[in-house]
């Protein structure tokens, strides 16, 4: 089965807590994924950011939202336990505990005024973003802006002239710390004739090692002979290791070639405009925002 949403784990958190004891938030995680009968594969399903599992995240949404409507309540830092409300609620026996069912009590609509997250659980009947918790949806639309960018910085760099894809692809290499410094790298590639870029680098500053470049600005697939082509230009200049990087995407063959030479990297037009994002090549903060959540540390000291 898929993760369920957030609104969906409400009311099992709800009765996991029924017995009245205080509970840590760990053990109710992995109490829910056995009883959901999560694969282990949908535990470890991590967000878009790669820092949180979803069923942990989302365990946490409903966690707070039933806190904000009185139903839970917190003690101790990672442990909960249900109030008299929410032993009512279950006394009641509902079918489903979910954002509209929470919006009876005062408590609650004041924490989404507050918050301002009614277009998130609100909007268009079977939108999917219903389904989503703030932090999920927050993530979603980061992803989507990341995505939109990587495009974006690809169809310029497609459209750059030889020689400023040269200097592009230095700046990168030595913002990934490789080349020395940027005159060493500017002086060490670029000497091509075939509108890319061949050359040897300093892997690192001290140039303990060294690697050999190609780049190449290609339409289509890049095919397994010219990876083969690149292979025999390290034989021929007794190179261990060596990148080739395309503003297009590799054939199969050419990838799997490249993993049987074993030390040969391929990075296609997709991974050098992350690579751009990453390591601040040709981009620009527009805005950030800082996401921040509740220091309990620091009110543990004034609980009564």
């Amino acid at each position: 089965m898929a993760v369920p949403d957030y609104q969906s784990l409400m009311l099992p958190l709800l009765k996991y807590a029924g017995d009245g004891e205080e509970h840590k938030i760990r053990n109710a995680i992995e109490h829910l994924a056995e009883e959901l009968r999560l694969s282990e594969e949908e535990r470890r399903e991590l967000l878009p950011s790669g820092q949180q599992a979803v069923f942990n995240n989302r365990i946490g949404w409903a966690r707070t939202y039933l806190k904000k409507a009185g139903l839970l309540a917190s003690g101790r830092k990672g442990y909960f336990s249900i109030t008299q409300r929410g032993l009512n609620v279950l006394k009641d026996n509902p079918a489903y505990i979910d954002v509209n069912f929470l919006t009876r009590y005062k408590e609650f609509n004041e924490f989404r005024r507050g918050k301002q997250v009614e277009n998130i659980e609100l909007g268009k009947a079977q939108n999917k973003t219903e389904q989503l918790d703030p932090w999920e949806s927050l993530e979603l639309s980061y992803q989507q802006l990341h995505n939109e960018l990587v495009l974006e910085i690809l169809s310029a760099v497609k459209k750059c002239s030889p020689t400023f894809f040269e200097s592009t692809v230095i700046d990168v290499l030595t913002k990934m710390g490789y080349g020395g410094s940027r005159a060493d790298a500017g002086k060490a590639v670029g000497r091509s004739h075939d509108g890319g870029i061949d050359g040897i680098i300093k892997e690192d500053r001290l140039g303990l090692d060294v690697i050999y470049i190609q780049a190449k600005r290609w339409e289509g697939t890049v095919p397994r002979p010219e990876i083969q082509k690149f292979a025999g230009a390290l034989i021929g200049k007794k190179a261990k290791k060596g990148v080739f990087i395309t503003t297009s995407t590799f054939s199969r063959e050419a990838l799997e070639y490249a993993n049987f030479t074993g030390n040969i990297v391929l990075i296609d037009g997709e991974t050098l405009a992350r690579l751009m994002i990453e390591y601040d090549v040709g981009v620009s903060k527009v805005k950030s925002y800082d996401v921040k959540k509740i220091d309990t540390d620091y009110f543990d000291d004034g609980l009564t």
